[in-house]
């Protein structure tokens, strides 16, 4: 017994692992406690986190508490369990990093970095001097004032990213400049770091050129790794676990190596996540395993340790240490904040932004540590120590509780401004949350993404939510080590054979096209399932959602309705969501080639765009013309006008601009509503004169016309797009609506998707999203 006692309690290996355990077992219940009722005050999770870990510091310096729980033999254990830990986040937030808005806003986000950094530096050598006499240290003069430059300049970008998600505006302009100009900030401080530490040794240049050439080599290596283990057992959602550990192992052997060299590995590994293969089910796997454990886990304990190294009773216990304390806190508000509203200045960006940007970019984080511990090996005594790192930590929590306010107060300055097609130009992002239920509806809905993918100089973001039916569990008689997907949990087996599937279907999509597709998935009961739905398309802030509709083909060319939840799920998002919205029915698939085959095809697809009048008529119009730009789409607009007695069918042909402005000029005389003549006069001048666009006019009396008109040029198209208020003048649809099935499409796009109108297109209604109007 006494044996077995000594084993635990003082044995090497056990006690500090034991040790280790309660600390964070204590600083994970202290922060939940923190989280839960601060949420309640709008503050973000890693505030609370880091408080948990200051009000647990006092305690570790009890003499019991400290000889039980912070022994001195697990001083190494906890570098080296922290150094697994940063491995995996920088590069889990390598391989989440948007790298393409970054390199297409490069000047604004490497300018808002560097002011913040250079005058950080600037105000942090102009103090040195000062704390160099305050501070007892007999470290080099110049050593000491580059780490005080360093603490002012860093930004941390773990905290910045988890601010963000946490306050919900990583999607916004704003939030994605902070992350970029954190990450600038903080690689570009722990570069310097690296060459300062190992400028005096002798082999540090072929050190370095080692650490890029490692680098670089592994990049390689996971280039094609990935794309073998993708093409290994199709039939799995994830990959194996000895596969994930062998990429895992390669990461971590790589970074064991530059540390060994004496450099730094935080840079390698966010470069390795950066360039890793985003495609597949390789980047598939690391996003959901690695992020599960490092967001509830890993950052929690992280920005809880920060707090809890703190002595606050040694600082405060002391006025000068006090007062040293205030000083690096207001240093480094001030000189984030001057920096970054100087360069916000000249970038034109409205103050309001730039003094969020200046206290988000103050907060700091693992890298500090690493500045003051090298300054501590310089002969660094223990209240200089504990003065830079209170700073530090009251820095972060101050600039925290600062920006989550900042956040409430200005909630115009995150909103989505993008929140239709029509008021954008043709540079700007747009970005797309596309929408499935089940496989079938994969084709139709991946063919959209390509053809809105066609421009390759105008940037896109796409999204792929999977809306899965929240049903209550079947209990099963297997054993768990029965069950054919033991290794996976619960969670994992909604949706069942449709996520393979799914999947599958936009690793070849991806394969095919080159195009990124961002995977989401949601689980509810079709009851709130269009909350999922709208609250994604408000966070990630796109400026439409494609929604699949709820009756799919048969083989005799008829649509069959799917699950009535499908359509109220439908029917809600087009009247709550906060963006413009489109349904696309899928139709055509004996036709050859159809619209759904667009990817598998390599034939010009014609496309028509039916207009009418309204706002919708517009977003539509809007929509095809980002899809013209694919070489795969031939476009052709089709306007709708009322016959008048003097007038007859008139179609512009090509190469006849001078008429064709005529001929706009005149039917737009015959237009009522100014605001869509004006739109068509533009879009005509721009587009269909140049050639770009077909542009045809169709003259009817009643709506029986209209039918007439669609069902001629049914078999001419492979996919209609329309708006669902098409309406124009009242006696272009009159009549229309009296067999009406699905009212959700709106008065045209109800015809065009009825079995009883034979046309071999598929159909895409759109809806634009109006401010403050509440869609019927």
């Amino acid at each position: 017994m006494d044996a077995t006692n000594s084993m635990l309690c003082d044995n090497d290996l056990v006690n500090p692992l034991s040790s280790m355990g309660m600390q964070v077992s204590c600083i994970l219940v202290v922060s939940h406690f923190f989280n839960v009722v601060l949420r309640t005050m709008g503050q973000p999770g890693p505030i609370a986190q880091i408080l948990a870990g200051l009000v647990l510091g006092p305690m570790s310096h009890i003499e019991y508490i400290k000889a039980k729980f912070f022994p001195a033999s697990s001083i190494n254990y906890y570098e080296i369990v922290s150094f697994f830990c940063r491995i995996l986040f920088m590069f889990l937030f390598g391989l989440e990093m948007n790298i393409h808005y970054t390199l297409r806003n490069l000047r604004v986000v490497g300018l808002v970095a560097c002011g913040g950094a250079i005058m950080g530096g600037v105000f942090g050598i102009s103090v040195s001097f000062y704390l160099y006499q305050e501070l007892v240290t007999s470290a080099p003069m110049h050593y000491f004032s580059m780490i005080i430059m360093l603490v002012v300049s860093y930004t941390s970008s773990p905290m910045v990213i988890r601010l963000a998600a946490e306050l919900r505006l990583a999607a916004s302009d704003v939030g994605r400049i902070a992350v970029s100009s954190a990450l600038i900030t903080e690689l570009g401080c722990l570069l310097f770091f690296n060459v300062m530490i190992n400028w005096k040794k002798e082999y540090h240049i072929s050190a370095g050129i080692g650490c890029t050439l490692l680098t670089t080599l592994l990049v390689l290596i996971n280039k094609y790794l990935a794309v073998w283990l993708n093409t290994r057992n199709r039939n799995q959602k994830y990959l194996k676990a000895p596969e994930l550990l062998f990429i895992l192992f390669l990461l971590l052997t790589s970074s064991m190596i530059i540390e060994i060299w004496g450099y730094n590995s935080i840079i390698h590994c966010y470069i390795i996540g950066l360039l890793f293969p985003r495609q597949g089910k390789t980047a598939r796997t690391l996003l959901h395993k690695l992020g599960y454990s490092i967001y509830n886990f890993v950052l929690p304990i992280y920005f809880g340790s920060l707090g809890l190294q703190c002595d606050l009773i040694n600082v405060f216990g002391s006025l000068d240490r006090t007062a040293n304390t205030a000083i690096l806190i207001l240093l480094g508000i001030g000189s984030k904040l001057g920096g970054t509203l100087i360069v916000c200045r000249y970038l034109q960006i409205p103050t309001s932004e730039g003094i969020f940007l200046g206290i988000i970019l103050n907060t700091r984080g693992y890298a500090d540590l690493l500045f003051i511990g090298a300054a501590a090996k310089q002969t660094f005594n223990s209240d200089a120590y504990n003065v830079l790192l209170l700073s530090i930590v009251l820095n972060t929590i101050i600039s925290g509780i600062i920006a989550a306010f900042l956040t409430r107060g200005e909630e115009k300055m995150f909103a989505n401004n993008h929140t239709a097609i029509e008021p954008q130009q043709m540079d700007d992002e747009l970005r797309m949350l596309a929408c499935v239920y089940d496989p079938r509806q994969v084709s139709v809905v991946l063919s959209t993404v390509l053809a809105i993918h066609g421009s390759r100089a105008s940037p896109y973001t796409t999204h792929l939510l999977h809306l899965i039916e929240l049903v209550k569990k079947i209990k099963s008689t297997l054993l768990y080590h029965e069950k054919e997907n033991a290794d996976l949990s619960d969670d994992d087996d909604y949706g069942g054979n449709d996520v393979v599937e799914i999947n599958n279907a936009l690793d070849a999509f991806t394969a095919e096209t080159k195009i990124l597709v961002h995977q989401r998935r949601t689980v509810s009961a079709f009851t709130s399932l269009y909350e999922d739905v709208c609250n994604e398309a408000e966070d990630l802030q796109v400026s439409i959602i494609l929604l699949p509709f709820h009756k799919h083909q048969r083989i005799d060319g008829k649509l069959e309705s799917g699950k009535e939840g499908l359509r109220i799920t439908n029917q809600k998002v087009l009247r709550h969501a906060p963006c413009s919205v489109g349904v696309i029915v899928e139709r055509g698939l004996a036709s050859d080639p159809g619209f759904s085959q667009l990817v598998a095809s390599e034939n010009i697809q014609n496309v028509a765009t039916l207009f009418f009048g309204g706002p919708d008529d517009r977003e539509a119009v809007a929509w095809s013309l980002r899809i013209s730009k694919s070489p795969r789409i031939n476009l052709t607009i089709i306007r709708f006008l009322l016959v008048s007695s003097s007038s007859q069918n008139e179609k512009i042909e090509s190469g006849q601009s001078e008429e064709r402005e005529i001929l706009m000029s005149l039917s737009g005389e015959a237009t009522t509503n100014e605001i869509d003549n004006t739109f068509m006069v533009d879009f005509c001048n721009r587009y269909v004169a140049p050639g770009e666009i077909s542009y045809v006019e169709k003259f009817v009396k009643d709506g029986a016309e209209t039918v007439e008109s669609l069902k001629e040029m049914g078999d001419i198209y492979s996919l209609f797009i329309v708006g669902k208020g098409s309406r124009g003048q009242g006696s272009l649809t009159i009549g229309m609506s009296d067999w009406e099935e699905c009212p959700e499409l709106g008065t045209v796009g109800d015809v065009l998707a009825s079995s009883d109108l034979d046309i071999h297109g598929s159909v895409l209604v759109i809806q634009q999203h109006r401010k403050g109007l509440m869609h019927d």
